[in-house]
């Protein structure tokens, strides 16, 4: 594994480093430590937090490569991640109150959209990852993220729970038993979602994860996940984005945009290998998963 750990020098940048130190020396990965500086006044501030995290990855037995740069840090960024190949790029996430909410400042949230890999945005305090939540639509498009996570869950050892939310069917329908009640009834069923959620655990199990277990919930998606985020002591969330064919950068729905603006965990946002279907309500796919058991 290749890792990009970038940095302006802020705070807020070297907790994110030292988070980016804890995985990389638990997936023994190579190590580039990116500063950037916007104006010659920050250079030697910006050396010396570069030269503390060369010094904590050292302390790992990684050895780091220090690059510094000086320009915009979002251009900066992707030129990099464009000349070398990279499977994470760490970022310190500046959050910034707006009427009682709390916001990614544009800067992040304009790199998670633009840079290829995979992205480890920190805007809390985390400093090692014990607890991971991952956040699976049910489709075989999140392959990529079950991966990455797997990979970083067995290096550190954490615990790995897989969400799955499954809106409220209309009124209409309210009576009919749902297969995704029970989640052991749907794991073993052959049905769609039963299948993928299923390969999801066995890709976790294959790559060593020890703990992994699947939940579901049901109402509103965002909802949901949220609660299940402030209830779980979580350290990592999961989450996924989808190539804009006509933009050239990459698209965060909702749900993906609204996590990594309010959690207060670390939010990885992993490509997805092709683009998710439309948030839309389909009444054949619920028709679908509603069975009558004996």
């Amino acid at each position: 594994m290749k890792i990009l750990i970038c940095s302006d020098g802020s705070e807020q940048a070297e907790r994110a480093g030292r988070l980016g130190a804890t995985v990389a020396a638990a997936c023994r990965a190579e190590v580039t430590l990116l500063g950037i500086s916007e104006s010659p006044g920050q250079s030697k501030a910006l050396l010396d937090a570069l030269k503390r995290g060369q010094t904590l990855l050292a302390d790992k037995n990684i050895h780091a490569e220090l690059i510094t740069k000086s320009g915009k840090p979002i251009e900066e960024i992707v030129k990099r991640t464009k000349e070398a190949h990279y499977d994470l790029v760490v970022i310190g996430a500046v959050r910034k109150a707006l009427r009682g909410a709390f916001w990614m400042s544009s800067k992040s949230y304009k790199i998670i959209k633009e840079v290829g890999p995979p992205v480890l945005s920190v805007a809390g305090e985390t400093t090692t990852i014990r607890r991971m939540l991952i956040c699976s639509g049910g489709k075989r498009y999140i392959d990529n993220a079950v991966r990455l996570a797997g990979e970083i869950a067995r290096g550190l050892g954490a615990a790995v729970r897989l969400l799955h939310v499954m809106p409220q069917p209309p009124a209409i329908y309210a009576g009919l038993p749902l297969v995704e009640e029970d989640t052991g009834f749907l794991l073993q069923s052959q049905s769609e979602l039963g299948i993928n959620l299923r390969h999801e655990k066995e890709l976790l199990e294959s790559l060593g994860v020890v703990q992994v277990e699947v939940r579901l919930r049901h109402g509103p998606v965002l909802d949901q996940i949220l609660a299940e985020i402030q209830g779980g002591g979580f350290d990592l969330v999961v989450t996924g984005s989808a190539l804009s064919a006509s933009l050239g950068t990459y698209i965060l729905g909702d749900v993906s945009r609204e996590l990594v603006n309010r959690s207060n965990c670390a939010v990885l946002v992993v490509r997805g290998e092709e683009k998710a279907e439309a948030g839309r309500f389909s009444f054949r796919r619920l028709l679908g998963r509603l069975v009558t058991r004996d």
